[in-house]
């Protein structure tokens, strides 16, 4: 029997990280694929974790702590569980460091006065000179300091990926500071106390790369102007962006190198007006929450053509004009566009069939309504115009009736299967999905719609 190399099958199982359910069915297989998948799922323990199973999570990580962990707990009236030592060292083959992860499950377990030291405990487990992480995130309230734990230096100097938040104590982020100096991926979430230790913790990184800023209250002025500035050092490195206010100054056109950029205005209805004027190049994906619609097609207008993802949700002032003005935008400078998500108002639809015949890369469309849409219009379109590669279609919409739905489904046979999601309505359409399917007209249909 032909017996496939360790080195390709643990190619192939990297490949399946992210299939949960296909890493766990072939766990069982035999030894060799045992030895190969557990590394794979324990990289990072808490992605695959289910409401309820934390206690489960928590006992395999007390089994690996040392006799003399566990009698610490004992004298501190902790009593634990006793589970056998497991065959492999799990906590070895971590490479995310889930401080967040941790302290929620104990949270949640322990009582109040028995938190700090179970947690104490648990964190020397994972922070010593035996471990390396590439990932770090911090909880809320940092009760520790991770730096000055020893093999500290050692276990986090080649982390990549940090989340924090930025009201963690100024000492905790400038000993991160000194120790992580490799961050390519940073995701911040401000709070009502922010520390200027961020901003030390921003400058000093060799090629930042990835950026998320989340925000969950207004930012003083003074405060922005700081943390947008030391962004600017990684202006030439900056690929992605995600921001959800409106920065302050005019930090995006320092982005010269962006590929992505995430933009969610929130609320926020001051002048931005400065934003008309951001130009990049070399954009790929553009994703936009609430901005207005007159500083989206100023965003697709001063690309070069380079996008071919484009996501909408939400966006202000979409009035009748403003929707024709946004599509003609997108077919006239995105003749390369792959994915699109789009609010639909049914006097646009005309200028959607001119976008699908222009857009010959288009393989997935997520249409919203506005002001109810003429089904059998927009099907007859979809019908007659999309591109071969485009059979993949979402649809949020207030009402969809059946007959329209059914003369989509016929005059679509002989195209390539459709795979289609949108919220089924009625008993009726649900039978009639199962009928095209069994037709060979829809290959795939999912009623989840995430908008």
């Amino acid at each position: 029997m032909f017996k496939l190399n360790n080195d390709i099958l643990c190619l192939i199982f990297e490949e399946l990280r992210d299939d949960e359910k296909t890493l766990y069915s072939c766990l069982s297989i035999n030894k060799e694929f045992c030895e190969i998948i557990i590394p794979i799922l324990w990289k990072n323990p808490w992605k695959f974790l289910k409401k309820g199973k934390e206690r489960l999570l928590l006992n395999v990580i007390i089994s690996h702590l040392s006799k003399e962990s566990k009698n610490n707990l004992n004298q501190n009236n902790i009593f634990i569980d006793t589970y056998q030592r497991p065959l492999f060292n799990y906590i070895n083959f971590c490479k995310h460091l889930n401080l967040s992860g941790i302290q929620n499950i104990i949270y949640n377990i322990y009582e109040e006065s028995k938190i700090k030291i179970i947690e104490n405990e648990i964190i020397k487990l994972f922070v010593n000179e035996n471990t390396k992480f590439t990932h770090l995130y911090l909880p809320y309230q940092v009760n520790f300091q991770i730096h000055l734990i020893p093999g500290a230096e050692s276990c986090l100097s080649e982390i990549k990926f940090l989340r924090c938040n930025a009201s963690v104590e100024n000492y905790i982020l400038d000993g991160l500071t000194e120790i992580c100096k490799s961050i390519k991926e940073l995701e911040v979430l401000f709070e009502k106390n922010n520390n200027y230790g961020i901003v030390n913790l921003i400058k000093n990184q060799k090629n930042l790369f990835n950026v998320c800023l989340f925000d969950f209250y207004k930012r003083h002025e003074s405060f922005n102007n700081i943390i947008e500035n030391s962004l600017i050092k990684h202006a030439n490195t900056m690929q992605y962006f995600k921001i959800t206010k409106p920065p302050v100054i005019n930090l995006l056109s320092s982005f010269v190198n962006l590929r992505v950029l995430e933009l969610e205005l929130n609320g926020d209805y001051r002048d931005y007006n400065y934003l008309k004027n951001v130009t990049l190049p070399f954009l790929q994906v553009l994703k936009t929450r609430f901005v207005p619609t007159s500083i989206l097609i100023s965003l697709i207008e001063n690309t070069s053509g380079s996008l071919i993802d484009i996501s909408m949700k939400s966006s202000t002032s979409n009035n009748v004009t403003n929707n024709k003005k946004i599509i003609q935008t997108i077919y006239q400078k995105c003749q390369n566009l792959m994915y699109l998500k789009l609010v639909l108002r049914n006097s646009s639809i005309s200028e959607l069939e001119e976008l699908l015949i222009r857009c010959q890369y288009l393989d997935e469309l997520y249409l919203f309504d506005y002001d109810g849409i003429d089904l059998n219009n927009l099907f007859r379109i979809l019908t007659r115009s999309s591109p071969t590669n485009l059979f993949k279609f979402k649809f949020s919409f207030s009402q969809i009736d059946l007959d329209s739905l059914e003369l989509f489904f016929e005059n679509w046979k002989g195209r390539h299967p459709m795979i289609l999601q949108f919220v089924c309505q009625t008993e009726d359409i649900e039978v009639l999905i199962e009928k095209y399917k069994s037709e060979g007209v829809i290959k795939n249909y999912n009623s989840d719609l995430v908008l």
